[in-house]
């Protein structure tokens, strides 16, 4: 494989620089790159190689005139689709959007179309990013490049898969419970989900708008960094979106975390938590020690009822987001209904998968007269003691680590029958997201060949501290130069 292909944006851009490659170059290595591992990986909705190769002599004239380019300009990346892209169909990887052709870009669209960065294509998720494993797809299962049995984790699994394949550079994931630190530690690339407000949400098709974020899938902690500097900052189109001052991250990747105090959440350490998952976040947090942070244990209570609440929250505004979807304005309509009634059932009997039927009926039923003070109110009072825990432990701690999930990848078809099982894979992602608060996943060993990755948390609007943590971490370890052999 040629070496450019492995490489970080922060490297291709000196490269770029120096005119030792140009972005056309790059983007036809990348394109090659496709061609011979797509059939594998199925990373990709969509391909948008006429777009790209136009971005990419744009930026080659640029440099050419001498001029300067920015860190991510003539850089290919993936893109999941659920973000709207204007005039590039966009899915959300289900039938009923099969042939949706947004008429404008997501403001993360248009700050990336800004920033010069070539888009390779719009990549695979579970249908309406609903999932952990990207078996739910209208479309098709993507693979993990690790192991092509196995899952590479969801609902951002294409733009996880695509970074590790190296078919792009980085990729944009979106993140409602763990769907960009989830596929990120199962793919063994580095996955940050800004807080809550931080990256607006405009232009993201919706699942559960109290939870959704867009974040960035990168080859290591730098690049998470560079491309939150083009994502992150406030927009007036998003009523959550957050005016608060966005900081250089890059300036936060100093490798110096001595004193930094580490908690470690003792409750997501125990039972369902793989052996070879905990030893390698023991080694991980002795690694930290090493480097002079001071570590503790600390206890989160209210994590145990995380996931009865999440699966209450979700499914309810999923249920009310998904109500847009009638077959009158755009999306799947059936062919010759009766009436109108049956225009309705049959266009979403026939456009939605199980998975999105199912926590439809879930977070309809949690809504109901009768029973919404019971479930719905119950678990946003939970959601307020999940908070409130975090905030205890923030007032001690810079920083919280745990596992990203409790295992490594697992083989497809393996849990599709227990929706269950697959919901607990998102154990220690979730409590982050009922919080608002940033967290990151970085690789930091292997069991049986597949990456495990280390979930580091922080405060509301304090990225830097986790990406600081994460950048020491990894320049003092190996994990994130392992790339899978295809």
């Amino acid at each position: 494989m040629n070496e450019l292909l492995i490489k970080p944006s922060h490297e291709l851009h000196e490269l770029l620089n120096k005119k030792e490659v140009s972005s056309s170059e790059l983007t036809k290595l990348f394109f090659e790159r496709v061609e011979s591992v797509e059939n594998k990986v199925k990373a990709f909705v969509t391909l948008t190689k006429e777009e790209a190769i136009k971005k990419a002599k744009a930026v080659d004239e640029k440099i050419s005139k001498g001029e300067k380019i920015g860190p991510l300009e003539g850089i290919p990346i993936g893109l999941k689709d659920n973000l709207c892209t204007r005039g590039i169909k966009t899915t959300c990887s289900s039938k009923i959007l099969a042939n949706y052709l947004p008429p404008y870009n997501a403001t993360v669209i248009e700050k990336i179309i800004a920033a010069g960065a070539v888009p390779v294509g719009k990549t695979n998720l579970d249908e309406f990013a609903m999932g952990s494993s990207t078996e739910n797809s209208g479309f098709f299962t993507t693979k993990n490049p690790w192991n092509l049995e196995t899952v590479p984790g969801g609902s951002s699994g294409g733009s996880a898969a695509c970074v590790a394949a190296s078919e792009a550079v980085l990729s944009l994931g979106s993140d409602t419970g763990g769907s960009i630190r989830q596929p990120a530690s199962f793919c063994g690339v580095v996955g940050l989900k800004p807080t809550y407000g931080r990256v607006s949400r405009f232009g993201l098709i919706a699942f559960a708008s109290s939870l959704d974020q867009i974040g960035p899938l990168t080859k290591d902690v730098t690049d998470a960094a560079i491309l939150m500097n083009i994502i992150a900052g406030y927009d007036p189109k998003d009523s959550t979106s957050a005016n608060v001052a966005v900081p250089d991250y890059t300036k936060a990747l100093t490798g110096d975390i001595k004193s930094l105090k580490i908690g470690v959440v003792s409750d997501l350490m125990g039972k369902g938590i793989d052996n070879a998952v905990k030893d390698a976040i023991k080694a991980a947090i002795k690694k930290l020690e090493e480097l002079g942070a001071v570590i503790e244990e600390v206890s989160m209570p209210s994590f145990e009822y995380a996931l009865p609440c999440y699966y209450i929250i979700a499914p309810a505004e999923a249920s009310s987001n998904l109500a847009r979807y009638d077959a009158v304005k755009f999306g799947h309509r059936t062919p010759d209904p009766q009436d109108l009634l049956s225009m309705y059932y049959n266009s979403r009997r026939e456009g939605f998968g199980p998975e999105v039927k199912r926590r439809i009926m879930i977070g309809t039923y949690v809504l109901s007269a009768g029973y919404y003070d019971a479930y719905y109110l119950k678990a946003m009072q939970v959601r307020t003691l999940i908070k409130q825990d975090f905030e205890k432990a923030f007032a001690k701690y810079d920083v919280l680590v745990s596992p990203t999930s409790p295992s490594v990848a697992f083989k497809a078809g393996e849990k599709t029958g227990d929706p269950l099982s697959m919901y607990l894979s998102d154990i220690a992602t979730i409590p982050v997201n009922m919080a608002g608060i940033p967290a990151i996943s970085l690789p930091c060993g292997f069991s049986n060949g597949l990456p495990i990755g280390l979930q580091i948390m922080g405060k509301v609007f304090d990225e830097e501290a986790i990406l600081k943590t994460a950048y020491a971490y990894e320049q003092a370890t190996e994990w994130n130069k392992q790339r899978p052999n295809l």
